[in-house]
């Protein structure tokens, strides 16, 4: 069965695929690994134009690796998921220092490089200098959990080691980057999470899944995933076309990237409750009369997170000593800097 499964998709691949993203066949290292350094946690249809931004403004990794910070944090503005940005710039300055640029040739080299799994180093290895690595990622999960009928959990360790062990045995060593780009693409657009094309599939013959009626129930998980949740208030302090606007340097989400004055809460407060707040009242100190405009409550939903909160606007008449790590940022230098998608979110609306 196992050899057939391989013989089938390779035959799927190359008379039917016709799943177009502009770094397949891409035989660069640098650009593999840029597209899979994006496409992790994003959707392909924004990923594509965002690969397509950093080629045009890094076209080598040493490019990249010479890149201020905030450049290149503000090209990745609205992917989210920044510790990858942070990631990409380690290693893309670990390469031009260390190996003069080029990328190392042998999966044990790019697997130590940060933010490099065994996925990643299977899919750069495997599609730029044709190494025997399988690719393990959602998809081929999916796939092999359904074709196979496993049912161990593919959050789990013995899941994801039989279904490794089952992927390396299945690679075509022959031609490992097309079989490894075959079963993705397999999984995106025939063994889809939701309403998969069994009636058209090449393999439902031999799909234990589909012959005893259990699609929709693989792959198992295990694990139900809980968020915690965190309530941001942001205070937009103006001042004479100036916000107050500090760096998140804490090892936190959002590291690296700007944020308005914050006021973290505990849970859901309102705003006169936030007005009497100590970090507002030592920040405004005995000015009383203060102008201020609230929006409606804002969400957005990290991985393991949710973040909750409102953005106040305040119109400062009078003086205030600067709060240690912020700085005075004129309204038209704001959209220079890179802030998270929650912030993004407001300042799109408020114009």
């Amino acid at each position: 069965m196992n050899s057939s499964f391989t013989k089938v998709l390779m035959d799927w691949h190359t008379s039917k695929n016709t799943r177009q993203m502009p770094w397949k066949g891409e035989k660069d290292p640098y650009k593999i690994w840029l597209s899979e350094i994006i496409l992790q946690q994003t959707r392909v249809e924004q990923g594509w134009n965002y690969y397509n931004r950093f080629i045009n403004a890094f076209p080598t990794i040493t490019d990249l690796a010479n890149a201020p910070d905030q450049g290149v944090f503000k090209l990745w503005e609205g992917l989210g998921y920044y510790a990858r940005c942070r990631n990409l710039l380690h290693t893309a300055r670990t390469v031009a220092k260390d190996y003069k640029g080029s990328f190392p040739k042998t999966y044990e080299e790019v697997i130590k490089l940060k933010g490099i799994g065994p996925y990643t180093a299977a899919a750069i290895t495997s599609f730029a200098f044709g190494l025997p690595y399988a690719v393990v990622d959602g998809n081929v999960l999916r796939v092999l959990s359904r074709v196979f009928g496993i049912q161990d959990p593919i959050d789990g360790k013995t899941g994801k080691d039989r279904l490794t062990g089952l992927a390396t045995e299945l690679l075509d060593k022959k031609s490992p980057g097309l079989y490894n780009q075959a079963i993705m693409d397999f999984g995106a657009v025939i063994c889809k999470p939701a309403l998969p094309l069994c009636k058209t599939c090449p393999v439902k013959k031999i799909c234990v899944a589909y012959k005893e009626d259990r699609v929709d129930k693989l792959p198992v998980k295990a694990q139900k995933m809980l968020r915690r949740k965190r309530w941001f208030y942001y205070f937009l302090v103006e001042k004479k076309g100036s916000f107050l606007v500090r760096q998140r340097t804490q090892k936190d989400i959002w590291q690296h990237l700007n944020e308005f004055f914050l006021v973290e809460a505990p849970n859901r407060q309102s705003p006169e409750k936030l007005m009497e707040s100590e970090p507002i009242l030592e920040l405004f100190q005995d000015q009383r009369t203060i102008k201020a405009s609230v929006s409606d409550e804002y969400k957005q939903l990290l991985t393991h997170q949710e973040i909750h909160g409102r953005f106040i606007h305040i119109l400062l008449e009078g003086k205030i000593s600067l709060p240690h790590g912020y700085k005075w940022v004129k309204s038209s230098d704001l959209k220079k800097m890179a802030f998270p998608k929650y912030i993004l979110s407001y300042m799109g609306e408020s114009g």
